[in-house]
């Protein structure tokens, strides 16, 4: 292994342990220290590989973008996999959504969202909505939403919904915090709501 591999590597690691920092305990804790601890790494290390905080909360921001994008890229390989499973089962209807306008809307609404329970979902949020006030992360997260919406775009051809995946996200995301504000369970709430649009 080449000395800039390893390089890479370390960065990389560092970033990964820079955005663990952000999604357990807020945007307002990440520190050089607090990310060398979660990586088991020096605090040179981190100052290193990252000039500033600035840099480290925009590596941070594009590992979680790159993140969502590969939840839901999961999300819709899976959708791939029942569709052809569907396809030869049904393969005189095509183009019919495998489970109906629910599933679609759980499909969506799985692609969106972090996996885990409502927990996670609202520990997710709460950071999400604390990183506005950190403007690298907010802009990682701007130039990583491309990403996303292309993916999101792909499941909603998948299933069948025709809305542009930035609506859908903000179905999902404002069906989120009104469940969340009214301790309602998240995902049925997402799924009421992007079924009420779609009709």
């Amino acid at each position: 292994m080449t000395r800039t591999t390893k390089g890479a590597r370390r960065r990389d690691e560092l970033a990964a342990a820079a955005a663990d920092v952000v999604l357990r305990e807020g945007p307002g804790a990440l520190t050089h220290r607090r990310v060398a601890a979660a990586a088991g790494a020096s605090l040179s290390a981190t100052t290193y590989y990252f000039a500033d905080l600035d840099e480290l909360a925009a590596a941070a921001g594009t590992v979680l973008a790159r993140s969502w994008a590969q939840n839901a890229a999961a999300v819709l390989a899976s959708l791939d996999v029942r569709q052809a499973a569907d396809a030869d089962a049904d393969a005189d209807v095509p183009g019919v959504p495998a489970r109906g306008r629910a599933a679609a809307a759980d499909a969506v609404v799985a692609a969106v969202l972090p996996p885990g329970d409502d927990d996670a979902v609202r520990a997710q949020y709460e950071h999400l909505l604390g990183s506005g006030r950190n403007r690298a992360l907010a802009h990682a997260f701007a130039d990583g939403r491309a990403e996303v919406d292309d993916v999101v775009a792909r499941v909603l051809a998948a299933v069948g919904l025709d809305l542009a995946p930035d609506v859908a996200v903000a179905l999902v995301d404002g069906a989120v915090v009104s469940a969340l504000s009214e301790d309602r369970p998240v995902r049925p709430a997402a799924r009421a709501l992007l079924l009420a649009v779609v009709g």
